[in-house]
């Protein structure tokens, strides 16, 4: 197997700069308390009390912000975290959304207030409405409960910097779970903190005076809340990346390491996710200063335009399309997993749609025979293959899934649909550019092939799951008729090749692949589109009515194009490309 860079132009910290902010923004503890403390004194000249609000999200650091907030010398300090009900008993009201399971939990559907005593609260609000003359400052989770502040300053983090922040031994918000499994504050974070958070923050966007930046440690970052939502809203009009990050994994591969002069040291990456706003961050450039920011707070400030109209009346505030890339190259096999189906995610965890996905393969190694797993055999045994699932969950075989599961040849371009309770994984030495809707934690494994997770525990398996989901009658005809070679060609012309490779009339997302030498005109058709370039050096995305300014994308780069763009050109540069676009289908 050989990898080769021959780009070398794969940008693992893009951004969008927003003009006209420059002295909006502020990095370093001094400056951010400067300019606090020269808003403070402004209202001070026209009123004899300020009240300032620190709210934060769940995951940031207290004790960096509470720095800062000594330096200000407010005449009083209202700490959220000693209103909030005591560890038990928010254990035990909310113990119904975690469940026991190490993976899953249910969507939590209560308020950020219900962490809170409703009595420690009144009596908070109380205390600050009536504080005499001076500064007063409310600090932590859910500060703006307490009632309404002059200075709102609004603390962010990325979902993906609190995970990394729970392996390195941090707890979850108001728990002392330092030594719990990482899947177990994941867990707590995507089922409950995450989901109530993101509510509370949507209600107070406009609110929001200032947004800090929390990411780095001890390199604080702040804009005012005019950039932050006109960078947004700016971000809603044109072309934009998601900062990626990469992840190892036990069957991890080197085809990005090598691709993306990623740390060369590392032994593996076996995830880069890249389009999904959920868990990746974006950065927006004011003047000198680079603020990250997450993804997620574009797509709850400014959903009709970022998603289309015909979308957010579907999903609401929701982004359905996720990009990630699943690399094998010189790895091992995923585990042999299933996705739920719709009725099935909505009954047991409280999701509204489920994991459709797809396999696009960006490579395979081309020296030796490349495949993956997908449907079952023609009658199969249901009971002899569940048997055997269960010996081997207990260590006391090794699952023969050829007896059981088709084992598809691949190679490079192919696409394959892979409808929610389609039994599947791919195989190694490939490089998957996997297509699908949101639901990203929902995977049952099957069979792990006996490995154990690079924590030395061995992985979740959720045979009891999936066996409640996989589709019996998706076999070997069925696939070869429904989910393998599908592409169709839909315009040709010279330089143009237009085909639709998916997916299943299951799913409801449409991929199309742009096989161009010279611009190709598309319409968004008011739904968003995410794309990738699959194959050549470099390619711009320009704006048909000269709206925005044109976006070069590189690679194996995932873009993000809002459906208020309407329509846009795919332009090659430096040569043929191939690009592969998504959207929610009509």
């Amino acid at each position: 197997m050989h990898i080769e860079n021959i780009y070398h132009n794969y940008d693992k910290h893009p951004y969008r700069e927003i003009r006209g902010f420059d002295n909006e923004a502020w990095e370093g503890s001094k400056a951010i308390v400067k300019e606090i403390e020269r808003h403070i004194q402004d209202l001070l000249k026209k009123q004899d009390k300020v009240i300032v609000n620190f709210d934060f999200y769940p995951g940031v650091r207290k004790e960096e912000i509470f720095e800062m907030i000594h330096m200000l010398h407010p005449k009083t300090l209202t700490d959220m975290d000693l209103l909030a009900k005591p560890e038990e008993v928010i254990e035990k009201e909310f113990n119904d959304y975690m469940t026991d399971d190490r993976v899953f939990g249910i969507i939590c559907h209560k308020k950020l207030k219900d962490f809170f005593a409703a009595e420690a609260l009144a009596k908070a609000s109380e205390t600050i409405k009536t504080a005499g003359p001076g500064l007063h400052i409310v600090a932590g989770v859910g500060g703006g409960l307490i009632g309404k502040a002059d200075i709102n300053i609004y603390c962010d983090i990325t979902r993906w910097e609190i995970q990394l922040r729970y392996r390195a031994g941090m707890p979850n918000w108001h728990r002392s779970n330092q030594d719990a499994p990482n899947l177990t504050k994941i867990k707590c974070g995507f089922f409950i903190e995450w989901r109530l958070a993101d509510r509370y923050k949507a209600e107070r966007y406009e609110d929001f005076d200032y947004i800090l930046e929390t990411e780095k440690s001890d390199c604080p970052k702040m804009i005012t809340g005019n950039a932050f939502r006109t960078g947004l809203d700016m971000l809603s009009r044109q072309p934009f990346r998601l900062e990626p990050y990469f992840d190892p994994g036990v069957w991890g591969g080197h085809w990005m390491q090598t691709k993306f002069d990623l740390d060369s040291e590392a032994p593996n990456f076996a995830w880069s996710f890249d389009g999904v706003p959920e868990e990746n961050a974006v950065n927006l450039k004011f003047g000198d200063v680079t603020v990250k920011l997450p993804a997620m707070d574009l797509v709850l400030y400014r959903p009709r335009n970022l998603l289309g109209d015909r979308v957010y009346a579907r999903f609401g505030a929701e982004f359905p399309i996720r990009f990630d890339l699943l690399d094998t190259m010189g790895g091992g096999n995923l585990s042999l997993q299933v996705h739920p189906m719709t009725k099935y995610i909505q009954d047991q965890f409280g999701m509204h749609y489920t994991q459709d996905e797809s396999y696009y393969f960006l490579d395979a190694d081309e020296d030796e025979d490349t495949y993956m797993y997908l449907g079952v055999k023609e009658n199969v045994d249901r009971e002899a293959m569940e048997r055997d699932l269960r010996l081997a969950e207990k260590g006391e075989i090794q699952f023969p899934a050829e007896k059981y599961v088709n084992k598809v040849p691949v190679k490079k371009h192919d696409h394959v649909a892979i409808p929610a309770g389609t039994i599947h994984c791919s195989g190694k030495n490939n490089m998957v550019l996997e297509i699908s809707a949101t639901p990203y934690i929902f995977t049952f494994k099957l069979w792990d092939w006996g490995r154990v997770g690079l924590d030395g525990i061995p992985r979740p398996i959720h045979v009891d799951h999936g066996m409640k989901n996989i589709q019996w009658d998706r076999d070997t005809a069925w696939i070869s008729n429904n989910l393998v070679h599908q592409e169709k060609t839909v315009y040709e012309a010279e330089g143009v090749q237009i085909e639709r490779t998916g997916l299943h009339a299951m799913e409801f997302i449409d991929t199309y692949r742009y096989s161009l030498t010279k611009p190709e005109e598309v319409s968004c058709d008011d739904s968003v589109h995410v794309v990738n370039l699959v194959e050549g050096k470099c390619a711009q995305i320009q704006s048909a009515d000269g709206s925005f300014e044109p976006f070069e994308i590189h690679y194996a780069e995932t873009a993000v194009i809002p459906a208020s763009v309407g329509n846009y050109k795919i332009v090659p540069v430096d040569g043929p490309i191939k690009m592969i676009t998504a959207n929610v289908r009509k």
